[in-house]
Parts: C-alpha cells; structure tokens; sequence
C-alpha cells in the first residue's frame, strides 16, 4: 500500500486497549474536518477497534495495513 498523505500522526504502539482510541480520540477531537491523522499501534485488538470506532464515530477509515507486528490505520475526520 502506497503511502498516504496525513495531517496528523499518533504512535500508540506499546499501548494495550482501550489507550490506542482514547489517544485517537483526543486527537482527532483536535484537528479539523477533512484532516487525516495517521495512528501506528502493536496492540492486536486495535484491528477490530479502529474500524468500529471510526464507524460509530462517522469518521472514515481511509486505510490501514500491517507490517511486521505495527498496524497502521489513517483516519479521516468527519
């Protein structure tokens, strides 16, 4: 996957759950509508978190890939 432009990044690895989305959260409650913020997390759970969260939140899920244990998820504010 080829790299996407972001506005924001957010390192949540070494974080377990529920810290990797209370950070998105937080984050993403400070950026603007349209901004993408780019999150990184080692914690397995946020494969099925980030998903949910952006979906219950109306934010877009533009991406997200694995690579050697770092999920990287980009988030689109609504």
């Amino acid at each position: 996957m080829s790299e996407i432009a972001f506005d924001m990044e957010l390192n949540c690895q070494g974080l377990n759950c529920p810290l990797p989305i209370l950070k998105t959260k937080k984050t993403v409650d400070a950026m603007k509508s349209g901004e993408v913020l780019k999150i990184t997390a080692t914690d397995p759970g946020s494969v099925n978190d980030m998903p949910s969260w952006a979906r219950r939140t109306g934010n877009e899920l533009i991406g997200q890939n694995e690579a050697d244990g770092i999920h990287t998820f980009y988030v689109r504010k609504k």
